[in-house]
């Protein structure tokens, strides 16, 4: 009388035990299942995001092979047209002397490779930098040599011709004395700026070119006379284009000094 109906003591007996722990098992095994594919994800997502950090970490810092190979392209770029044929006005300057001064300097055909050397020099000029910058292969190298192979091969002539008797000493001091001037001007206000070279400038060494050329070679008569005035207006160009220069220069500079007085005032507002 005070025992529990058979139905409702079922959950005691075996029958019901049974259910509860196939429920309980198949809840647990769900949930095993479940937490398994969580986990799995889990480590999925990581090795991808490991993954996807190496990438771009691969992708900010290139292999040490890589940087090797391109610091090779670099040294080998060089070795370009515009650099090669700086390389050769740098050579043709001792070839050039040993002409001038061969057979005493006043043999005629001596002077006519010596005229031949100094042209083919001052026409590979025109042509490297003009090639450096429209295809792009402008280097360290070609920065530095060119101006200085300029100098060298200008330089060796004037002095060649003043030693040999053909060119008044001041004239070689006027030239050589500006060229030496305005490229050490240039490396002063570096930091300000760059001086660009302008049409009286180029125009001035056009006419110091032809004005040498011409002075080298053995001319005589009218020819002669007209070298002397061709000189004559190398000379004037080469001061007038050097004061603007030096103008250009000095604008620079104080241009320069107030965009940096500019930039303080700013910083300390």
């Amino acid at each position: 009388m005070s025992g529990v109906p058979a139905s409702a003591a079922g959950g005691s007996s075996p029958a019901g035990a049974a259910g509860k722990a196939s429920a309980v098992g198949s809840s647990k095994g769900g949930g095993s299942k479940a937490g398994g594919a969580k986990a799995g994800a889990s480590k999925a997502g990581a090795s991808t995001a490991v993954g996807t950090e190496s990438g771009a970490a691969g992708g900010a810092k290139p292999p040490r092979g890589g940087k090797i190979a391109a610091a090779a392209v670099n040294q080998a770029s060089v070795w370009n047209i515009a650099n090669l044929l700086t390389m050769l006005r740098l050579v043709l300057v001792p070839a050039f002397v040993a002409l001038m001064l061969a057979d005493g300097g006043y043999d005629p055909a001596w002077r006519s490779l010596a005229w031949a050397a100094f042209a083919i020099a001052m026409i590979t000029d025109l042509f490297d930098g003009h090639l450096a910058r429209a295809y792009d292969l402008v280097t360290d190298f070609g920065k530095i040599a060119d101006p200085i192979a300029d100098k060298a091969i200008m330089g060796a002539a004037l002095i060649c011709l003043s030693a040999l008797g053909d060119l008044p000493w001041w004239v070689t001091g006027v030239i050589l004395g500006r060229e030496l001037g305005i490229t050490l001007l240039r490396f002063i206000v570096i930091r300000y700026g760059v001086i660009p070279a302008s049409r009286g400038g180029k125009l001035k060494t056009l006419t110091q070119g032809v004005a040498v050329g011409m002075y080298i070679l053995a001319l005589t008569g009218w020819l002669a006379t007209l070298r002397w005035w061709v000189m004559a207006a190398a000379v004037v160009l080469t001061v007038v284009t050097g004061l603007d220069y030096v103008r250009q220069a000095i604008v620079l500079r104080r241009r320069g000094i107030a965009e940096r007085e500019a930039a303080l005032e700013e910083t300390e507002a």
